[in-house]
């Protein structure tokens, strides 16, 4: 089994990064295999609901980007998780444009298929961040996995090591971690 996890963060190794290598390493005890893609920090164009992805058989027609590399990933995934850096009460536009565009023209690959969002944050603007990451999944009938709060990590911008000391945020990861393998078992 394997877990497709995205940092939609401009940051490589940030903090949105470190609480998915947390998810990872959990996952990893349950011998499910994941992947941290990241999105990277250059453009990535919105979608613009031409519909040519339906005529060219659920790829994307904008080719300059990582978009369609992801939407061929999620093929072989067995499961999602999404991150994103909270900025002014929103996950990152390059994720929110990311998503958009692979869910749009590649969402027969992600149906059916248990899915996470985590957010990173200093202070608030987290659970409307999730609620947007979470708005893609279940229109495209994807089981949404929980943890036993919300699934946030708190720390400075790109500040890993304050990740590193929020125990409790660290800790709502694993759990999401244990409830991701437990379905994706149950499947």
């Amino acid at each position: 089994m394997k877990v497709l996890m995205v940092n939609g963060s401009p940051h490589k190794e940030g903090c949105t990064y470190t609480a998915l290598k947390e998810v990872a390493g959990a996952l990893e005890k349950y011998g499910i295999e994941s992947e941290i893609f990241w999105v990277g920090n250059g453009e990535i164009a919105g979608c613009i609901g031409c519909g040519a992805c339906r005529k060219i058989g659920g790829k994307c027609v904008f080719k300059d980007d990582i978009v369609n590399e992801v939407i061929e990933k999620a093929k072989t995934a067995d499961g999602f998780i999404f991150g994103s850096p909270v900025y002014y009460a929103h996950p990152s536009g390059r994720l929110l444009s990311f998503m958009d565009r692979i869910f749009y023209a590649g969402g027969a690959n992600f149906a059916f298929k248990p899915a996470a969002a985590i957010v990173s944050a200093r202070r608030a603007g987290t659970t409307a961040s999730l609620d947007a990451i979470t708005k893609h999944f279940t229109i495209n009938q994807m089981p949404v996995v929980s943890s036993n709060y919300w699934p946030m990590v708190h720390g400075a911008q790109n500040s890993p090591d304050d990740v590193k000391q929020d125990l409790e945020g660290l800790q709502i990861m694993r759990v999401l971690a244990n409830n991701m393998a437990w379905l994706l078992k149950c499947i």
